[in-house]
């Protein structure tokens, strides 16, 4: 078995799974997120942003080869 993390992965590959997290947090916390935004009180987009990148880390990826 081999194991990756989100570092040993190229350029491309990690756009791509960042951009899945963050649709997976806007799925997960969009609306949350969204009535915090409207109160003014947090950017929707910086914080979409931000939860996506803290939970890179916390994600299992499995790579077909």
């Amino acid at each position: 078995m081999i194991q990756l993390n989100f570092m040993d992965l190229n350029e491309e590959a990690k756009e791509r799974l960042f951009q899945r997290a963050k649709q997976d947090v806007e799925r997960q916390f969009g609306n949350n997120i969204g009535q915090h935004a409207k109160r003014g009180l947090v950017n929707y987009e910086d914080t979409i942003t931000a939860e996506a990148q803290r939970r890179l880390y916390d994600y299992t990826y499995v790579f077909r080869i």
